[in-house]
């Protein structure tokens, strides 16, 4: 009888929106997972969710950790085959010196888990970055989609005080410098927005993005906007790691919608809700090529079936009216 080899993953931040997907995914697989996810506190009531996934009790294991301590990161690593690094170290919108409290910790958290990572031989390291670390590019031909060759220009970022977008950038750039100099393989995966049902108790900075769209009264950014399903980004993160031959970066975009269509599907589905009812007109995000993805077999949810469930979850969660 052939026997089931299970992979041992750690998954960092496995509290967050997009962690606690990947987190439910991998204990899915059949037992071919057993997971260690770092949080912060594993007490804490915001990561009860984890242990309530199915399969949690025999295969996940949680690790106090924190990005910048990296004894911890160590700890959560040693023994693991494969590391998603989704964890990232919140970044205030205001400092007095951004440099040092938001870059500094961004990149210092990343390159803790990276030599940790190299230390305990781990095969391969998947990281969430963002498209933020493409889309700030003055230089890129205008019209056309940007892809994985498409960097945001750190110099731009820093003059104009993009600070996410530049925090994002370094980050990501520091990972394949360091995957280049230390020979551990590293891959990349940039989603844009990424929206859908909450499996933990909060609503996170993106979801929250939605949740205003169904607040009667209340402004909001008139523009083409970026999507993705968190399902889909879990689905791009195991597809990447699981797929021989993945190497570099993986754009992971799947709708490119004007906010005003987003409200309009919504009130299709939920006719007696109050909606946002006042616009300010901004630029309209850039499009985004996920071809490089799609060339694995990745799959997307329609657009009305990440609304409807994050509608429901947001419901369960008592954060609509």
């Amino acid at each position: 009888m052939a026997t089931t080899t299970t992979t041992t993953a750690c998954v960092t931040g496995a509290g967050g929106f997009v962690a606690s997907w990947l987190v439910k995914l991998l204990l899915s697989r059949g037992g071919r997972y057993a997971v260690h996810g770092t949080v912060r506190d594993p007490g804490d009531a915001k990561n009860a969710h984890l242990p309530a996934l199915d399969g949690a009790a025999e295969r996940l294991r949680l690790f106090k950790a924190d990005l910048l301590d990296y004894g911890s990161m160590a700890a959560a690593v040693a023994g693991c085959d494969v590391v998603f690094h989704v964890a990232c170290p919140v970044l205030a919108s205001s400092t007095p010196n951004p440099e040092v409290d938001l870059l500094a910790p961004a990149v210092n958290g990343t390159m803790n888990v990276l030599k940790a990572c190299s230390e305990a031989n781990v095969k391969r390291v998947v990281m969430v970055s963002s498209v933020a670390a493409v889309m700030v590019n003055p230089n890129w031909p205008q019209g056309k989609p940007m892809d994985e060759d498409c960097w945001s220009d750190v110099d731009y970022c820093r003059t104009t005080q993009n600070w996410y977008y530049l925090a994002k950038t370094l980050a990501e750039l520091e990972a394949f410098d360091y995957s280049m100099i230390s020979g551990l393989d590293v891959v990349t995966v940039c989603p844009s927005l990424v929206i859908g049902p909450l499996l933990q108790p909060t609503v996170n900075t993106s979801s929250s993005i939605i949740v205003d769209f169904l607040k009667g009264d209340h402004e909001v950014k008139s523009k083409i906007r970026n999507f993705v399903d968190v399902r889909d980004v879990a689905d791009a993160l195991v597809l990447v790691y699981e797929t021989p031959g993945t190497s570099g970066r993986y754009i992971c975009n799947s709708h490119a919608t004007k906010v005003s269509d987003v409200i309009d599907l919504l009130k299709s589905m939920y006719p007696t809700c109050k909606f946002a009812n006042k616009f300010v007109q901004v630029s309209d995000e850039p499009s985004f090529s996920s071809r490089k993805l799609e060339m694995l077999g990745w799959k997307v949810r329609l657009l009305e079936e990440t609304l409807r469930d994050s509608v429901e979850s947001y419901r369960t969660a008592g954060v609509l009216d």
